[in-house]
């Protein structure tokens, strides 16, 4: 449905056709037509597989292919970060560690083809930012490989709940829809999406059918292509604060972890003196408007705290970008900042740092610093030669 809303947003099939090209996939194919679902117009995308491409793979699989492949970075990136959201919700159904999942009906390449092309075909349209109305909940039963399942599916709602996600009933509310969001249109969309209504110029529709036409409801995803109106900056953070003056360090720490997990840019310490000229300690917290309810109650739970303050902040961000680059000693992958569409600095990723430090019993920093080195020489230098 995400493809066929793109392809009738405007986009050319053969965009998506190519992407495919671009990750050597054989036995996939993609076709389209124009059809309706209750009284509404739109285009239908089919995903078509042979024998071979009907194989069952894993979300490692996927990742390698994409990454071994000659789509954009940002494509890369966000695919990638698709799947690994999907990879985390089945483990955690399952009850089990990645490295043990089994897919079944996700595990054929359509889902590679799905994923892959709704992010190509937004990158193709100019799409920067994605902002998503609630998901329907949907309601009943569906078989599956793993036997009768609720509505949504339990891979779905793991999807809902990591992402803080907001839900709404079918639209009519009627009694059964059958599944109304699939896993992989979840890990899309809470992967890439906003939830949040902008002001938005609207220059395109597109209206994306399913296979099903149910009578209560046009069965159809709509894509609304535009320009976000000029408004003040917002950024969709807020500052968590609270002062301490009787916890432990090893609680503070704990709780700061936690709240990395839950998905906080940033948290730091402030030693502060509060009444009586007691030391005391000030935890501040950056986290999205959607993890802010979870972010407070950790810090209720986890500290002494009997309250805490809660503020909207603008944060203006530069723009950034992940490369990967063959360097001296090895490959690595780069963090590039970019400000007024000038690449102004580079920073090797850790992990990479730390994986070639390892191999070749060179020290750390060293390695660090020489990546840094052919990064900036390779993307900076390159763009302002002297």
């Amino acid at each position: 449905m995400a493809l066929g809303a793109l392809v009738d947003a405007g986009l050319a099939l053969e965009v998506l056709v190519d992407s495919l090209a671009r990750m050597s996939v054989s036995g996939v194919s993609l076709e389209c037509e124009q059809a309706q679902r209750g009284g509404l117009t739109g285009t239908f995308v089919r995903v078509n597989l042979d024998a071979e491409a009907e194989r069952t793979r894993n979300f490692n699989d996927f990742i390698e292919i994409v990454e071994s492949s000659s789509l954009s970075e940002r494509v890369k990136e966000q695919s990638t970060g698709v799947f690994r959201r999907m990879e985390k919700a089945e483990a955690r159904v399952h009850r089990t560690s990645k490295d043990d999942i089994h897919l079944h009906e996700l595990g054929t390449l359509d889902t590679l083809a799905d994923v892959v092309c709704a992010a190509a075909g937004l990158e193709a349209l100019g799409v920067e930012r994605v902002f998503s109305s609630p998901f329907p909940m949907g309601s009943g039963v569906f078989r599956s490989a793993h036997g009768v399942l609720p509505v949504p599916s339990p891979a779905t709602s793991a999807l809902f709940t990591m992402a803080d996600a907001p839900l709404v009933p079918a639209p009519g509310n009627p009694t059964w829809t059958g599944e109304m969001v699939t896993p992989t249109g979840a890990g899309i969309i809470t992967t890439l999406a906003e939830f949040r209504q902008p002001k938005l110029n609207v220059q395109a529709i597109g209206y994306g059918l399913g296979a099903r036409d149910p009578e209560a409801y046009p069965n159809a995803l709509g894509l609304w292509v535009g320009e976000l109106e000029d408004e003040a900056p917002k950024s969709g953070l807020s500052l968590i604060e609270t002062n301490l003056d009787d916890c432990t360090g090893e609680v503070l720490g704990y709780v700061l972890e936690r709240l990395f997990d839950l998905g906080a840019r940033d948290v730091w310490f402030t030693p502060i003196h509060m009444k009586k000229n007691r030391p005391a300690t000030m935890l501040s917290a950056i986290v999205s408007k959607d993890g802010e309810r979870k972010s407070v109650e950790l810090i209720l739970r986890e500290t002494t705290t009997l309250g805490v303050r809660v503020r909207p902040i603008v944060r203006h961000e530069a723009d950034r970008e992940f490369r990967t680059l063959e360097t001296s000693v090895g490959k690595a992958s780069v963090k590039v900042k970019i400000v007024g569409g000038e690449a102004v600095s580079v920073s090797p990723e850790y992990e990479d740092c730390r994986r070639l430090a390892i191999v070749s019993g060179t020290p750390l920093q060293q390695v660090y610093l020489t990546v840094q080195r052919e990064a900036e020489d390779t993307i900076l230098k390159s763009q302002n030669p002297r």
